[in-house]
């Protein structure tokens, strides 16, 4: 109930998306200018805000699920098995003194991978829900909600990318083995465990962009003992 409560307090502030710049965080000229900026720390501030809402949001949506569809014994085995998660092949290291070591650069190309390779399989996964009988409409709307705020926050992190590094339109190889590519389960059982699987590997994986994010903006602000949370 507390974890509702605090996820509804989020959702009422609800970010705005990266496109342009207007609004109270940006700087103008000129009153009513159409030429603002914004500074680099309160775009990272964004991206963190993106990122922890996007987690709090997965979170909340896993519980759910396990609530809904996953016997209380199964829970424990599956979310524990973090090498089963498709992107714990790809080199984005999980470890802390490596992550630690890796430059800006590192850390902002891993994010939009990740952010880039889960776009398809939550795609997927409505899909998949669409299907179930009883699947919460809550729970369907999370997922498209989720969808959504990564497509802002991949928006947000090619800002920063482009403002940090100099670095133009974007181009990341995507790995040929994604979740996406898996066939469509038409067995209820192992379509239910398929998708509880994938719930459990993208807060993983949200967790870590919104670490990286918190990382970059720690060293943005000179810090030297920035550590992993």
């Amino acid at each position: 109930m507390n974890n509702n409560k605090a996820l509804h307090g989020c959702v009422l502030l609800l970010l705005w998306p990266f496109q342009g710049t207007t609004g109270s965080m940006a700087e103008c000229q000129d009153p009513g200018s159409t030429h603002c900026t914004i500074s680099l720390e309160k775009l990272l501030d964004r991206a963190i805000q993106h990122a922890e809402l996007i987690y709090l949001v997965s979170e909340n949506s896993l519980t759910l699920f396990e609530e809904m569809f996953i016997p209380f014994q199964v829970r424990i085995p599956l979310t524990q098995t973090g090498n089963t998660c498709t992107t714990s092949t790809l080199s984005i290291s999980t470890s802390r003194s490596e992550v630690q070591e890796n430059s800006d650069k590192w850390l902002l190309h891993s994010i939009l991978f990740l952010i880039k390779f889960w776009i398809d399989p939550l795609v997927k996964l409505q899909t998949s829900l669409d299907r179930y009988d009883n699947a919460p409409m809550a729970l369907i709307n999370k997922t498209k909600w989720i969808s959504d705020k990564l497509m802002n926050l991949a928006q947000g992190v090619t800002i920063l990318i482009q403002k940090m590094l100099g670095e133009g339109a974007v181009m990341l190889e995507q790995n040929n083995k994604s979740l996406a590519d898996y066939p469509v389960h038409f067995d209820m059982l192992e379509s239910v465990l398929r998708d509880y699987s994938l719930l459990a590997c993208f807060k993983k994986d949200t967790h870590k962009m919104e670490t990286f994010l918190k990382l970059l903006k720690c060293r943005q602000k000179g810090g030297l003992g920035c550590s992993l949370l």
